[in-house]
């Protein structure tokens, strides 16, 4: 420590020993700036003179000096020595049980301040400080004398092996419950450190349950649930038999009762993973009590004893997801958890609803009848039902949160329950019960979305269509009871009501959009009073104009054409409102309402007149729009809002443009607004009425032009759409300098590291050619050189390509000056006719080369024709240029693909030569050239095809390539496939008769031709495909299989409904007693569970068995082969595990609620301990399985963490090879991820395990430095913030 800071921090100690109260105070904080520096070193003796100054103004009189004493602790303890802590741990545990009361206080929240600041990394200071607090209020537990000074915690004996409580006379309550509290600490952050007292602890805390004060039994449940999470499972088995016991034994006490099932819902809580077990000897007890019916005086207790039953139940829904399944269906002949909440959901004894009347117009009554009719009648101060129907409700909630699977038994049996409570009086209670709704809305949301929709990875399959429409016809049943129960509650006082009102409404129409269409005039004065009424508060406003604003959107336009004169005043004065926020909300709806009275896009024809209210929306906008002082997220609302106004009202507001176009101009100079304001514009501009936007683009293009230099993505995206738009609809306003001044800044964008912006700059030049404006020198000298290096990049695919393909068509198209058709082939081809020697082009360039060269010949036929026979001459004088042959035979396929080139002599010669060429990619090349100039004239070539498959056996497999190119191309649209559909009977018989070649790349290839061909007529060759299954050949057997794979993809087919009902029989063949049989259904199931998981949903029950038995070892599969004096070991099965494995990873994303993910941990252990390649996998599985089911996982760590150490620990041998130390290493860091993810599992790091293992690492420098440097990567990884554009 320098000289300077000891001489302060001695001044500071001086002072406060001060008789003056400001000086300690004063001088305290000033020590307590200095700790909280990370800078300041302490010497011994300044540690020692430090913590006793400290603990000394722990006694101070002056109560605001003690309290920044007790601050002080926390910083000090991570900046002193060892022994220093425990001098501190010692003298606060001595003061706890001082005489001097406030002495005990301070004291108390100082250990408390001290466990709080501990750092968990500093293993062996947090284990000796905990072991010594814990023994000292081990030694006060022993203190039972009742003349011994009052103890912290009282010492269980054991009589006849039941827990008694012992209690001295002088006994202080308020010395319990801080070392109660203190005591719930320690085994909360640090349980697993304290093994050795765990037993003491728990002798000491049960007979606390017993304590008259209700406060001792919270905290010693809380301490004890603490207990459970680290405690030995001998342990945890005993306090579990005693709650049992008791709560067998003392059935008509209430009280204790009550104490006992909170302690096992606490438990149960806090470690749920291992109370499942058992579950099945607590629910009976349970459900007892919970029916238990106590009456007169005692109703008070008997309704809160209902409610911790409820919360019981509510736990182990949460807690033991499998096992409390036997438990929850709603149709059950014994007593379940449904019917429980459903009993208890309407349990109000004490209230007649009937009384209330069921007119919609009674909820209009004055506030003073309100208040007259309570008055003088029934107070409900002592009530405590609603305490029962509230727990009902969240019960509820966590069961339909929870079991996704049962979703339409809680439609007909749950939802019309929780639809009639709505009326419920007790606002909390009913806040609740529409929390538990919602619950069902968006689970159901989940159903519907993945089943109903077209697309994405669950496809339109019929299946799932059907169960999603038969959900949504059972909810759409019930929106009129819903809106029914819910308008009234609209114009209720309660904001928490109306807010519940509004999330639910709004989840619904999410679930089933247009589902309020018959119900809109029922809501709207719930929305006005919302809105209008003075008594709202902020947020009540912003979640009214939020529901608005869903309604908007997710509803026919026309259903609010009648009532946009109420809805809009309302939506405008909020918009002038002075809260930000609300204001911004208000845009937003305001936004929506325009294209709601105008629907340009979804109904032009549209009859409402819409005219008189563009003026109050364009003022009201336009008023946000000028101001300069108002919330940035305001300004953006404002110029979308307003960008969305000009693009729909632009044909009548010819003098209001004059004013807001310079306004949208100024912004878009804004670097705050710009981006913004350019996808405003870009709105504009694609108007259909074809603005005046000279007050604006003149002056707008430079400034889009300078945007593109700009380091922001987002902001170069949208300028590059808005001058692609401006090009195509406004190219009057383009000059030639305008346009120069945008080319200066383009050749930078075209390059392979961003082929978005790359694809968008493309699509520009493209419009600027084809509009004749852009005729300049600066394209073919600086541009085009660009274009080029990218075409020649491996990069360049699916739609940045066809951008360059259209980039270079406009050119030849509009007769770009000095660059015409044969001077651009030839820079095209420049790399490959005159390749550079150091530098090798790319297999992928060739093909993008060749695809760029056919659009500009296919452009001219004949030109293109003449580019054949070119090509075909430089394939016969260049033989020994494989890189010439290999682009010409690619070029030809590429042209031939849409010019026929039947009438090109010696073709057919020229590219069956190319076959006998020794170079793999030259005859490759070849393949795919005859399969695609046959699809130019398919009545000459495809028979000829045919024919050479059948004729050359050792062309065979390049030539199911062409003919694979072929179905391919003939498959893309209804008018190729009909020019197919006469040759599908000799295609499909050539096909099946190879479907038995030994060679597995050939059937690879015959597979994929019969699924392609399977794709174009289902009904009639799937059951032909179908019929192959049965073939005593396994050849043929994996052939078929494989070629059903190759009929499933993430895009709706018409083979779905067919797949449905057959699939089934493909998977069969998992039971195959060929094993690559088996394999290969394997990976067929694995492409319908990723890419259509509602074909195989309703299978799973009986395909898992078999898919786990795949991931088994087999010894029987395992042999030794001698190679020279070695012997090596192949593993026959291993391919098939993998399959396996790979088969349960891609379950977990589409089929998680139908798998019992208990068994799928079984195997996920076993693979923990297998091959390299399946550990790989099954890491991968444990960080998604952490994530998407902690519970389960929790409760699974033992056998999870065991095989992550042993992979940690392994060590590679001496004399391995780079390659075996390599996968060694990234053994180790998969397996830390791993580690990683389970520890981020909520409790986790209260098992002994994993604190162990964690302590472990830390011990290790290699695996503390591989640790350390994954914590980090995955933290970067999850700062990165996503570019949604």
């Amino acid at each position: 420590m320098s000289s300077s800071v000891s001489y302060h921090i001695s001044n500071l100690l001086e002072k406060m020993t001060s008789t003056d109260k400001d000086f300690r105070f004063m001088a305290t904080n000033d020590l307590m700036c200095e700790l909280q520096k990370d800078s300041i070193k302490l010497d011994d003796d300044c540690e020692k003179k430090v913590v006793r100054m400290l603990l000394k103004l722990l006694d101070d009189k002056n109560g605001e000096v003690q309290n920044l004493a007790v601050k002080c602790l926390g910083p000090l303890v991570n900046k002193v020595k060892e022994i220093q802590v425990e001098t501190i741990v010692d003298t606060l545990c001595s003061n706890m049980i001082s005489n001097n009361e406030q002495l005990r206080d301070i004291s108390s929240i100082g250990l408390k301040t001290v466990i709080c600041e501990l750092s968990p990394h500093s293993t062996a200071l947090v284990s000796t400080i905990c072991k010594k607090i814990t023994g000292r209020l081990a030694n006060a537990i022993s203190q039972v004398s009742a003349s011994v000074a009052p103890t912290l915690l009282l010492l269980s004996s054991r009589s006849n092996g039941a827990f008694c409580l012992s209690l001295p006379k002088h006994d202080d309550m308020g010395i319990r419950l801080e070392a109660l509290e203190i005591l719930s600490d320690l085994l909360n952050r640090f349980g697993s450190l304290l093994v050795s007292f765990h037993a003491n602890i728990q002798d000491s805390l049960i007979p606390q349950l017993l304590c008259q004060r209700l406060a001792v039994r919270k905290r010693a449940i809380t301490a004890l649930s603490y207990l459970t999470m680290c405690c030995s499972q001998a342990l945890y088995n005993r306090v579990i038999e005693f709650l049992i016991e008791e709560l067998s034994a003392n059935v008509s006490d209430i009280n204790n009762a009550k104490t006992y099932i909170q302690c096992i819902t606490a438990i149960s809580r806090q470690s749920g993973h291992r109370f499942g077990e058992h579950l099945e000897r607590v629910m009976p007890l349970i459900s007892r009590f919970a029916y238990l019916e106590v009456k007169d005086k005692k109703q008070e207790d008997g309704d809160e004893l209902k409610e911790v039953c409820l919360q019981a139940f509510e736990s182990f829904v949460r807690r033991c997801p499998k096992e409390i399944s036997t438990h929850v269906p709603t149709v059950r002949p014994i007593v379940t958890i449904t019917n429980v909440c459903l009993k208890y959901l309407s349990y109000d004894p004490n209230y007649n609803y009937d009384s209330d009347g069921n007119d919609d117009e009674d909820m209009e009554m004055d506030n003073e009848d309100e208040e007259a009719d309570t008055d003088g009648s029934y107070s409900d101060d002592d009530d405590m039902s609603w305490k029962v129907r509230r727990a009902s409700a969240k019960t509820l909630e966590a069961l339909i949160s929870t079991r996704h699977e049962l979703i339409a038994d809680f439609y007909r049996k749950v939802s019309p329950e929780l639809i009639q409570r709505y009326k419920e009086r007790e606002e909390n209670v009913k806040v609740d019960i529409f929390n538990a709704y919602i619950a069902l809305l968006k689970q159901t949301r989940t159903l519907v979305g993945s089943g109903g929709g077209g697309g994405g990875a669950t496809g339109g399959c019929d299946n799932s269509s059907e169960y999603s429409s038969h959900i949504s016809t059972i909810v759409r049943e019930q929106v009129p009871s819903i809106v029914k129960s819910l308008h009234k509650q609209l114009r209720e006082k309660s904001i928490k009501t109306r807010q519940s009102c509004f999330l639910l409404l709004s989840e619904l129409v999410n679930v089933l959009p247009g589902a309020l269409t018959e119900h809109i005039s029922n809501l709207i004065p719930g929305i006005l009073y919302s809105l209008s009424d003075k008594n709202s508060s902020s947020n009540m406003k912003i979640d009214t104009l939020a529901f608005l604003n869903t309604v908007l959107k997710n509803h026919s336009p026309e259903v609010f054409h009648k009532h946009i004169h109420i809805l809009l005043p309302a939506v405008i004065n909020a918009v002038s409102d002075t809260f930000y926020k609300i204001t911004s909300e208000a845009l937003l709806v305001l936004t929506q309402i325009t294209k709601v009275i105008r629907p340009l896009e979804t109904n032009a024809n549209s009859t409402f007149n819409f005219v008189p209210f563009i003026k109050p929306i364009y003022e009201s906008t336009f008023a946000k729009l000028k101001a300069a002082d108002i919330d940035q997220e305001v300004k953006e609302r404002a110029i979308t809002c307003m960008g969305q106004i000009v693009y729909t009202f632009g044909d009548h507001m010819q003098s209001e443009l004059q004013v807001s176009l310079p306004l949208l101009l100024d912004r878009l100079r804004n670097e705050i607004t710009r981006l913004t304001c350019v996808k405003a514009i870009t709105k504009i501009a694609s108007s259909q009425f074809k603005l005046n936007l000279n007050p604006l683009l003149p002056e707008a293009f430079p400034v889009l032009a300078s945007f593109l230099r700009k380091n922001q993505r987002a902001l170069k995206l949208s300028s590059l759409q808005l001058i692609d738009t401006l090009v195509k609809n406004y190219r009057d306003y383009l000059s030639s300098e305008t346009i120069g001044i945008i080319l200066n800044e383009v050749p930078p964008l075209i390059n392979e590291s961003d082929l978005h912006i790359s694809q968008l700059t493309l699509n520009m030049l493209t419009s600027l050619i084809r509009s004749h404006l852009a005729f300049l020198a600066i394209i073919p000298q600086t541009i085009l050189p660009e274009a080029l290096v990218l075409v020649r990049s491996p990069l360049l695919q699916g739609s940045a390509l066809n951008s360059m393909l259209e980039f270079f068509q406009a050119i030849v198209q509009n007769s770009f000056p000095g660059l015409d058709y044969d001077e651009l082939v030839l820079r095209l081809t420049q790399p490959i006719t005159q390749p550079n020697r150091n530098q090798t082009l790319h297999k992928q360039a060739f093909h993008s080369i060749a695809k760029c060269m056919a659009a500009v010949s296919v452009i001219d036929e004949r030109r293109a024709i003449g580019a054949v026979q070119q090509l075909m001459s430089d394939i016969c004088a260049q033989r020994d240029s494989d890189a010439i042959q290999v682009f010409a035979l690619l070029a030809i396929g590429e042209i031939g693909k849409t010019v026929d080139l039947s009438g090109v002599k010696e073709l057919k010669n020229v590219i069956m030569e190319s076959f006998n060429s020794t170079s793999e990619e030259v005859k490759s090349s070849a393949s795919f050239c005859l399969g695609s100039v046959s699809v130019g004239n398919l009545e000459q070539y495809l028979p000829f095809v045919l024919s050479e498959i059948q004729n050359r056996q050792k062309r065979q497999y390049l030539l199911l390539h062409s003919l694979k190119e072929i179905i391919s191309c003939q498959s893309a649209n209804p008018q190729t496939i009909r020019v197919l559909e006469p040759h599908l009977d000799s295609v499909w018989k050539l096909l099946l008769n190879h479907c038995e070649c030994p060679e597995e790349g050939t059937r690879n290839v015959v597979a994929e031709c019969l699924g392609k061909l399977t794709l174009i007529d289902p009904t009639h060759l799937l059951p032909l495909l179908q019929q192959y299954l049965r073939s005593e050949s396994p050849l043929a057997r994996s052939t078929v299989v494989t070629a059903m794979k190759f009929t499933i993809s993430d895009q709706p087919q018409r083979i779905d409904s067919l797949l449905r009902t057959s699939i089934g029989d493909f998977l069969k063949t998992l039971q195959d007693p060929d094993i690559n049989v088996r394999r290969v259904a394997l990976v067929a199931f694995n492409s319908a569970a990723h890419n259509k998981p509602l074909l195989i949903r309703d299978l799973l029950n009986s395909i898992l068995p078999q898919l786990y038995n795949e991931t088994k070892v087999r010894k029987e599969l395992i042999r030794e082969v001698e190679m020279g004096p070695f012997k090596h070991t192949v593993d026959d099965g291993l391919d098939i595990r993998k399959a396996a494995f790979e088969c349960m990873y891609t379950l977990l994303d589409s089929c998680l609620d139908r798998i019992d993910i208990f068994e799928f941990l079984n195997h996920v252990e076993d693979g923990l301990r297998d091959h390299y390649d399946i550990k790989m996998l099954t890491y991968l599985m444990l960080v998604r399985l952490s994530t998407l089911c902690p519970s389960a996982v929790l409760q699974r760590l033992e056998g999870l963490v065991e095989p992550l150490k042993s992979t940690c620990a392994a060590k590679v041998k001496a004399n391995a090879v780079k390659q075996e130390v390599e996968k060694q290493d990234e053994l180790k860091r998969s397996a830390m991820r791993a580690f990683l993810a389970l520890l981020a599992v909520p409790d986790a790091d209260k098992n002994m395990l994993m604190t162990d293992f964690l302590a472990q690492i830390k011990s290790a420098a290699d695996l503390s430095v591989l640790y350390d440097t994954i914590q980090k990567d995955s933290t970067v990884a999850n700062d990165i913030p996503m570019d949604c554009n």
